[in-house]
């Protein structure tokens, strides 16, 4: 069976849980740290309206847009603005951003499904820039397992395969 890999950008507070989440998740095929929709092409100088994010790479095939919602959903506290856990800030904010407007339309179809649709704070948007962060950010968790992040354990690494 051939992939069909698509990519979107999830943002749910700090970036280090969010990609570790994901990662584990079946039909993912890559994660990457990153800053979307800042008004700058630089990770230097004052703080440019970014939103922590991770770019996920996933092939269709196996995982699609409402299961990637349902997953973000796990982690997130969608009433919350601005704050995830004890992260608190617009860098934090909670979204899904996409070049593909077929995804962001879907995306919102599943959302207006919800009864709670009037009270979630989810930024659904284009993506219209995106930085890698650098790399002491990526797959954080993975290289120092000990450090904090505002996702449980339990769930953090819910879908984790033989980890020790």
């Amino acid at each position: 069976m051939k992939k069909k890999l698509e990519e979107i950008f999830l943002a749910g507070g700090c970036l280090w849980g969010v990609e570790e989440f994901f990662r584990h998740i079946d039909g993912i095929e890559e994660t990457e740290a990153g800053r979307a929709n800042g008004s700058s092409n630089s990770l230097e100088g004052p703080y440019d309206g970014y939103v922590e994010c991770v770019k996920i790479i996933f092939n269709q095939k196996i995982l699609n847009i409402r299961k990637l919602v349902f997953h973000l959903f796990e982690i997130i506290d969608p009433y919350s603005l601005n704050v995830q856990g004890p992260h608190k800030g617009k860098k934090y904010r909670s979204g899904i951003y996409s070049r593909s407007n077929l995804h962001l339309e879907e995306v919102k179809t599943i959302l207006m499904e919800r009864k709670d649709y009037s009270k979630l704070r989810i930024e659904i948007l284009p993506l219209v820039n995106y930085i890698k962060s650098k790399e002491m950010h990526q797959k954080r968790l993975l290289k120092y397992p000990n450090e904090s992040c505002h996702i449980a354990p339990n769930i953090l690494y819910k879908y984790a395969k033989n980890r020790l």
